[in-house]
């Protein structure tokens, strides 16, 4: 019976280094933030834990269907300084305008395209907010105009 320790060492060290380079990735990933953290679907969480951190509340409004939000997710919102900063300075919340209490919060912000990014104050009073896809130095742009007003 053949033990491991029988396979050739350059075996041993690529499995070695192999491991440690995952590791080094997720150790990035998570010294980034690696995307922005969202609650999903829940304005009143969202507007809870801004009044209890006296932030600001970040709100992706987007459709399943809707082509830009998906790019959104799939870019804008994994860029790691974007990440960072949302995360840091905002309370996060993506809402399905589709599902749930989307239907209702979307007439009640007169909302006509998606994706609608808005900026709520911590009382969940509107702010701030732009339509269409971003990129992220204009997302983080956007952040800054909604943290000023």
């Amino acid at each position: 019976m053949k033990h491991v320790y029988n396979l050739p060492r350059f075996i041993i060290s690529i499995l070695v280094l192999a491991f440690l380079g995952a590791g080094r990735a997720n150790a990035q990933d998570v010294k980034t933030g690696g995307q922005i953290n969202f609650i999903e679907n829940s304005l009143s969480e969202a507007i809870k834990q801004a009044g209890a951190k006296n932030k600001y509340i970040f709100v992706d409004a987007y459709a399943s269907w809707c082509g830009p939000c998906k790019m959104l997710k799939a870019t804008t919102f994994k860029n790691g300084k974007v990440a960072e900063f949302f995360n840091s300075n905002f309370i996060n919340v993506a809402i399905d305008m589709e599902k749930g209490d989307g239907p209702q919060l979307a007439a009640a912000w007169g909302l006509r395209a998606y994706p609608t990014l808005i900026i709520l104050n911590s009382k969940g009073k509107a702010v701030y907010g732009t339509v269409g896809f971003i990129k992220p130095d204009e997302l983080i742009k956007f952040g800054v105009q909604g943290l000023n007003k």
